[in-house]
């Protein structure tokens, strides 16, 4: 795998972690840790995919609630897409760090590399299914049907890349879930933060 070309390498990953996320989390396992690489060979791409294709959709179309449609000015959605893009690939760290610490509670192992791993490739369907933030009311569903895989990919990691008990996998499942969602209030609040140094919203009929 090392010697196809890089889009063709991260293209596999995709398909695997979408459609056999178990098969391909064993095989990540056995992979050498790289963080480096994991960030720009995997991260970077995908969490950028998303960004891009969140902010053209908001520039074209805005947020719509039946008869209301909200849009914001272009450098609103610049420095929010920029600050949420800088935020994911902090945010991803961070969890991975959670997640190596509490490992041990549940009879796993404290490994960052393998966390960092765990969190990259269990993001996949997430940060993929922000293409459909071209049409952002679409993007929120596809979001949400991303994250539930997102959840799977990660339950179904623990037990292979941090080792943790099969027994006590569930109770580690909710920590992490906890940590991640604790982690994700709190990127959006900055990420909102940072939209306000843009322009004011607009609200059109």
């Amino acid at each position: 795998m090392a010697s196809r070309p890089a889009e063709a390498r991260l293209a596999a990953r995709v398909a695997g972690m979408l459609f056999r996320p178990a098969r391909t989390l064993e095989a990540i396992e056995a992979e050498p840790t790289d963080p480096r690489g994991l960030y720009t060979g995997y991260l970077i791409p995908l969490a950028g995919l998303a960004a891009i294709c969140g902010m053209i959709g908001v520039s074209l179309f805005g947020y719509g609630v039946g008869d209301i449609r909200v849009q914001s000015g272009l450098a609103t959605t610049l420095i929010e897409g920029l600050a949420r893009f800088l935020l994911t690939l902090v945010s991803a760290g961070l969890v991975a760090s959670a997640i190596a610490l509490v490992a041990p509670g549940f009879g796993g192992r404290r490994d960052f590399g393998q966390a960092l791993k765990l969190v990259a490739h269990a993001g996949t369907a997430f940060w993929l299914a922000g293409v459909f933030g071209l049409v952002p009311n679409l993007g929120l569903v596809a979001g949400m049907l991303g994250a539930l895989h997102g959840l799977y990919a990660l339950f179904l990691g623990l037990p292979r890349l941090m080792k943790v008990r099969p027994e006590a996998a569930l109770s580690c499942f909710a920590v992490c879930l906890a940590i991640i969602v604790l982690t994700a209030l709190a990127a959006d609040a900055l990420a909102g933060r940072a939209a306000d140094l843009g322009e004011p919203l607009w609200m059109l009929s």
